[in-house]
């Protein structure tokens, strides 16, 4: 299938599940909200301390459960002592979203990894050899689509950018991340999804014949101010009116 009649541009997706103050970001809940909606479900994948995958967004664990430390030092019987904040929701893992999701809805997986590249990538991929349904992974780290070109290239992949105002990052990350000056080389991305708010850019023109999604837009206002501008767009806390 061309990438440009595919999934990807034809749905907008929610980010991190169909949340709110009921069912919180990345929980079975929100990707079961999604389901029912018939919206694909964009998600964080990364690894804990006994090479779990499980499906968190944040390094710490503070904003949305009510426990300090960070999430790589969990093993995966810690999972049943955590909660996500004022819900009975726990961090799921990968493999429990994938038997919930179970092909009913795309998936677009975000490897969070800013360390070695290799155990997350390779593991995620195992996972998704017998899957049946269709998935593209993203990343903003170019080496971790460099891994799935080099072990995986018949999946689709996405290279996330921004400008990264405010992130702590060195200043040549920000310089190179922000023009997406590893694409050609390293990442060799299917698709884009930048930073909504700074679209459209300079940076993007090279690109134009790539797929251009958007993170995240979180309003009728700023889907119908972008959506001119890209293919689709990841969404939360409103459901878009096309």
């Amino acid at each position: 299938m061309d990438i440009f009649d595919s999934w990807l541009v034809q749905t907008p997706i929610a980010h991190r599940g169909l949340h709110d103050k009921q069912h919180p970001e990345n929980s079975l809940s929100a990707f079961q909200r999604a389901i029912d909606e018939g919206y694909p479900i964009e998600l964080d994948v990364q690894l804990i301390a006994d090479g779990t995958v499980v499906v968190f967004h944040d390094d710490c664990l503070s904003r949305v459960t009510d426990n300090d430390g960070y999430i790589k030092f969990l093993n995966k019987s810690d999972l049943d002592m955590l909660y996500l904040k004022d819900s009975k929701e726990k961090i799921p893992t990968f493999e429990e979203v994938l038997q919930l999701v179970d092909g009913k809805v795309p998936l677009l997986i975000e490897i969070k990894n800013q360390s070695k590249v290799g155990d997350l990538e390779r593991k995620v991929i195992e996972m998704l050899r017998n899957y049946k349904g269709d998935y593209a992974v993203q990343s903003f780290n170019p080496y971790v689509l460099e891994y799935f070109y080099k072990h995986a290239p018949e999946i689709w992949r996405g290279q996330l950018a921004g400008f990264f105002k405010g992130e702590k990052l060195a200043f040549f990350k920000k310089f190179a991340l922000k023009r997406m000056l590893l694409n050609s080389k390293i990442s060799k991305p299917n698709f884009i999804n930048y930073e909504a708010k700074r679209v459209p850019n300079r940076f993007l023109r090279k690109y134009k014949k790539l797929p251009l999604l958007v993170w995240t837009v979180t309003s009728q206002s700023e889907y119908l101010k972008v959506v001119k501008h890209c293919d689709n767009v990841v969404f939360e806390g409103f459901e878009p009116k096309i």
